[in-house]
């Protein structure tokens, strides 16, 4: 079997184009397809659909030393099985529970709220003493086709299939959904050779796995940042050029409030290195600014987006602030998506944010990315939350709480430095976030064309001669 991708020919483009079925190609139930591909009902591949039963149990992995659970619905999400996803099974429970988890087989959440029902993952191996529960389906593969199940688990959760299942499912209920086997198993799907599946599931697979390598580079390096902004924003560790006196000697520590601190470091609220307000400048009309909403903001704490419009559309009372200040958000702050973010890369000069923004501002005599860093520390985080004030859903931090929380800190030359080697480190997960972006959306464009044999892994004679061997 040929191990390169054969293109889009530019007779097929051009026939697509013209709403002409291209040659090698037919029109079918599930739109148009190679002529050598089946279009089965789903029912044709399926030898059965078992369910466990629902079993009491603890929501934790090592709640007793049996060893026995039971998974969640939460625990397949587009063609992946997380096996994690379980609980404890009740020691008086344990009889009860039947239907294993075996390697091979697609679990599909057959009962769910209306935007995870139908959900389904691959399971790789078999997993000792883990059971379904009555509200998933463990999908076994008749070997009459020979289907290769990691490629029609990658097929079922592809948009267009996923979509079908999910609108299968019925219920008076708005918020529980409930899927037949007789709907689920009339579906049609496309069907290629089991030598022309295994290909597509391996080629998809190996993405796959480039994506999850990245996900784990990128976890480590955020752990690393984290560990660093540790010790370098509370002086533990000293850069090199401020880590010794002017004789040579290294630099010691001094009791303070705050426990040990550099020597020549200061015990200070966090607003002596902020401006007490912000001071605006005159916009005309006409003129563009950005604006920042919370939406906007990462669980990084990065600018992810920002939407320009003059300033004539901006309505009154949102936050005004400039490019290089620091926004800190009002409400959750000590959760992931409440942290705020560094307006160094606004596109303007000036730009306005959502009410739930603070806005630091840096004196002559501290970094603003100091400021920003020390601002996303989880312990700082955690410190504004018994600061919050207001009735419950409605809570905010006030400013003065920020300000007048202590911190550590250099001088700013100092506080530059240790910004900068922060900065660096975050240049570096995002260069890596973005090829993570892209490596996501080539795996999206590899299964728009390989599920659908628009890009094919075989050529039209490696696969009539498969056909013909089977």
């Amino acid at each position: 079997m040929s191990n390169q991708v054969a293109e889009v020919s530019p007779k097929y483009l051009a026939e697509a184009t013209s709403n002409t079925i291209p040659v090698g190609y037919k029109q079918t139930e599930v739109g148009v397809i190679p002529e050598d591909w089946e279009v089965l009902h789903l029912d044709r591949l399926v030898a059965a659909l078992e369910s466990g039963v629902s079993v009491n149990s603890l929501d934790s992995l090592d709640g007793f030393p049996h060893g026995c659970h039971v998974l969640k619905t939460s625990c397949v999400s587009n063609g992946y099985f997380f096996a994690s996803e379980a609980k404890s099974i009740l020691p008086r429970d344990i009889k009860r529970a039947k239907c294993l988890a075996r390697k091979g087989s697609i679990i599909v959440s057959r009962m769910n709220t209306p935007a995870l029902v139908g959900e389904l993952g691959f399971v790789p191996a078999d997993v000792p003493n883990l059971f379904l529960p009555d509200r998933l389906w463990q999908m076994r593969l008749s070997q009459e086709k020979g289907t290769d199940a990691k490629w029609l688990a990658f097929l079922l959760s592809y948009p267009v299939y996923a979509q079908k299942i999910k609108e299968s499912a019925t219920g008076t209920s708005g918020s529980m959904k409930n899927i037949s086997k007789g709907s689920f198993l009339a579906l049609h799907i496309p069907y290629p050779s089991t030598k022309e599946q295994t290909a597509i599931a391996n080629a998809l697979s190996d993405v796959d796995a480039l994506i999850s390598e990245l996900e784990k580079l990128i976890a480590k390096k955020q752990a690393i940042k984290t560990a660093t902004m540790q010790q370098l924003l509370t002086g533990r560790n000293r850069l090199p050029p401020f880590a010794l006196r002017e004789d040579g000697t290294k630099k010691g520590t001094k009791p303070s409030e705050l426990g040990e601190i550099p020597e020549d470091w200061e015990v200070l609220g966090f607003g002596a290195l902020f401006q007490p307000s912000v001071s605006k400048k005159h916009i005309k009309p006409t003129s563009l600014v950005s604006f920042v909403g919370m939406q906007d903001v990462t669980e990084q704490a990065q600018l992810s987006s920002q939407h320009l419009m003059t300033i004539e559309n901006v309505k009154s009372g949102f936050t005004y602030f400039e490019r290089g200040d620091v926004l800190v958000a009002k409400i959750t702050p000590c959760f992931e998506n409440g942290k705020g973010c560094h307006a160094e890369t606004l596109h303007t000069d000036i730009g306005f944010g959502s009410t739930e923004f603070h806005v630091l501002r840096a004196t002559d005599n501290s970094d603003s990315r100091f400021i920003y860093y020390w601002s996303n520390r989880d312990v700082f985080r955690k410190s504004l939350e018994s600061e919050m004030v207001g009735s419950a859903g409605h809570r905010r931090v006030p400013l003065p709480a920020i300000a007048n929380y202590k911190i550590p800190v250099p001088l700013k030359e100092e506080q530059t430095a240790i910004a900068t080697i922060l900065s660096d480190m975050d240049e570096e997960i995002q260069v890596l976030e973005q090829r993570l972006g892209k490596t996501r959306q080539i795996k999206q464009g590899m299964m728009q064309e390989l599920l659908t044999g628009k890009t094919r892994l075989m050529n039209a004679k490696e696969t009539a001669h498969d056909q013909q061997a089977s």
